[in-house]
């Protein structure tokens, strides 16, 4: 099969996703928390200064990311939920990870650190930061042991970067660790706070990288996470 003919198959499903994005409803910050907020954590993946503003995998899709975020943490603390965790790459030195991106986000730099605009936050205190050496948020870090000391919280808000890379994974692992133990979980995905890089096919070829058509993979990722059981919204307000 050639470009032009799987273009031609697939156009009307991607009409279809795309009139789906489109038509994503917003939801209000009680009607995610259901009245439980105790029973609610966010989650934010990956919004460090090595994706947001220094290095070489930093850019301006992620760095918008960081105004919406920071409104969606406030209105949902405003709100009673205070349970709130950052995950983020602190990659070692050497890490085997960089034989596929170029070495960023090493632990101990300024690139490895949450952004100001979180920490300025003035219920900081009640973050849980957890690093993390993959792209996966649940492989070598805290994050199943702090869910398995926390079983009353069963409803999670997702947000970061990036939709077909670390957001993806840390959303399908909260859906199908609940789905594994029988355990309604519920995972809501907020699409203003969530975005992957874009990386033309031209662009890649100087570089010796490989392509990244952030627009389409999103759109994809998105759709895969809701087939999966994952609330993909407009935006939580």
């Amino acid at each position: 099969m050639n470009a032009q003919t799987l273009i031609k198959n697939a156009t009307p499903f991607l009409n279809y996703v795309v009139d789906w994005l489109n038509g994503l409803p917003d939801i209000t910050i009680a009607e995610a928390i259901g009245g439980r907020p105790e029973n609610v954590a966010v989650l934010s993946v990956d919004i460090i200064n090595g994706f947001c503003t220094e290095g070489p995998l930093a850019g301006p899709r992620v760095a918008e990311l960081v105004s919406p975020i920071t409104t969606l943490f406030t209105v949902a603390h405003q709100a009673g939920v205070r349970h709130f965790i950052v995950t983020q790459d602190a990659h070692a030195p050497d890490a085997v990870e960089f034989e596929n991106y170029p070495p960023h986000c090493v632990r101990g730099t300024s690139e490895s650190e949450t952004v100001a605009a979180f920490t300025n936050l003035p219920f900081w205190n009640l973050f849980t930061v957890m690093p993390k050496q993959s792209i996966n948020s649940a492989i070598g870090t805290d994050l199943d042991p702090w869910l398995d000391a926390h079983p009353q919280v069963d409803t999670f808000i997702v947000v970061g970067d990036c939709t077909d890379l670390s957001t993806y994974h840390l959303a399908m692992h909260l859906k199908l660790r609940g789905n594994a133990a029988n355990k309604k979980t519920r995972v809501l995905l907020p699409v203003n706070s969530v975005d992957t890089y874009d990386l033309p096919v031209d662009a890649a070829r100087e570089i010796g990288a490989v392509p990244h058509h952030g627009d389409l993979l999103h759109h994809i990722f998105l759709y895969s996470m809701m087939l999966n059981g994952i609330e993909v919204v407009a935006q939580i307000k």
